[in-house]
């Protein structure tokens, strides 16, 4: 029995400090204090790393590589290798680069100032402002391998003047819209003053060549456009000038766009060149990842001789299985009019990873 009582006695001063409460902090917990200020800390490092990613620039680009047959060749090709930065300066106040590595060179760097719909500001290297295709169908909304042979030989792709320049430019810009109906403004404008020389080049001249352009959309998916470019290039100021007016309707499955360009060009060797073109594409989205389209492309080189026109009719489809491939088929049926180049069917495929 005395063996019991001393143990029961001996516990005595356990059971006494049991009873009290202890304070949070001496039991290996934080006390609401502590756990308030670590919330303060963690809501501070938060913002910051907010701050420091809304700077970040957006990272995307895509890989445009494919094959092509033709009675004369047989090739692989790389068409576009794109990577594009893009972010925000600040409010109403954003940038954007994009590198094309397939002959590496900058195809876009400007500033963009948006205070309102009506005026916005843009500076640098970008599209020019000129015809419905250059302007609003960059490579992985068209529908197509290859742009239209009128906007390729006028606008700075493969220009006859001898720029090779993606219609791109470097200059200022003003644009903006008017009646704004749900996401879409019933008038828009674009004006620019660019150096007339292609990618990343200064001018080699004093003159600045002007693009202008007007689009009227009175319904949703619907445009009318017309642009107007003059120019000269080179130290002789050679003449560049540039007509252009279409249409277009693209909504819901439907696609229908035509549109006319036509230009004079001063010549190196001296007079001028008159040349002009025109294209109809239509178009059916047969299902959300699946397009069908046909295109009549004709141009003349020089107006003054019938020999130097060449007609292209294409078929093709578009299939986009996932959000990150972009399939491409065409056949196209190259028509000349001279005697001296022979007529073609060309096959090409074309495959666009996008990230």
């Amino acid at each position: 029995m005395k063996p019991i009582i001393i143990l029961l006695l001996s516990l005595l001063p356990f059971g006494a400090f049991a009873g009290e409460p202890v304070p949070a902090s001496a039991a290996g917990e934080p006390t609401v204090a502590e756990l308030s200020a670590q919330l303060e800390a963690l809501k501070a490092r938060t913002s910051t790393w907010d701050k420091i990613a809304a700077r970040l620039p957006r990272i995307s680009g895509y890989v445009q590589t494919g094959y092509e047959w033709s009675e004369t060749s047989s090739t692989f090709f790389i068409k576009r290798v794109r990577l594009n930065l893009a972010g925000d300066i600040a409010e109403k106040l954003d940038y954007r680069v994009q590198i094309e590595f397939c002959g590496p060179k900058i195809v876009d760097a400007y500033i963009r100032y948006r205070p309102f719909e009506q005026l916005n500001f843009q500076l640098g290297e970008y599209k020019l402002p000129f015809s419905i295709e250059n302007t609003d169908y960059v490579p992985l909304k068209y529908e197509f391998i290859e742009y239209p042979l009128s906007l390729r030989r006028l606008m700075g792709f493969n220009d006859v003047c001898g720029l090779s320049a993606t219609g791109r430019d470097m200059g200022a810009m003003l644009y903006g819209g008017f009646f704004n109906r749900k996401g879409y403004s019933v008038l828009g404008y674009n004006f620019g003053v660019f150096n007339g020389e292609g990618l990343n080049v200064k001018d080699k001249n004093k003159s600045k060549d002007l693009v202008a352009r007007l689009t009227l959309r009175p319904v949703r998916g619907l445009q009318i456009a017309g642009s107007y470019y003059w120019g000269e290039y080179g130290s002789d100021y050679l003449k560049r000038v540039r007509y252009g007016a279409g249409a277009c309707y693209d909504e819901g499955p439907l696609v229908v766009r035509a549109e006319w360009i036509c230009g004079t060009t001063g010549l190196p060797a001296g007079g001028e060149l008159d040349s002009d073109g025109w294209y109809a594409v239509g178009g059916w989205r047969v299902t959300p990842s699946l397009m069908s389209v046909v295109r009549y492309d004709t141009f003349l080189e020089n107006s003054s001789e019938s020999a130097s026109r060449q007609t292209n009719y294409t078929a093709g489809v578009v299939w986009q299985p996932v959000k990150y491939l972009r399939c491409q088929l065409n056949y196209t049926y190259e028509d000349y009019a001279s005697r001296a180049a022979a007529n073609r069917n060309v096959v090409s495929l074309m495959l666009s990873g996008i990230f």
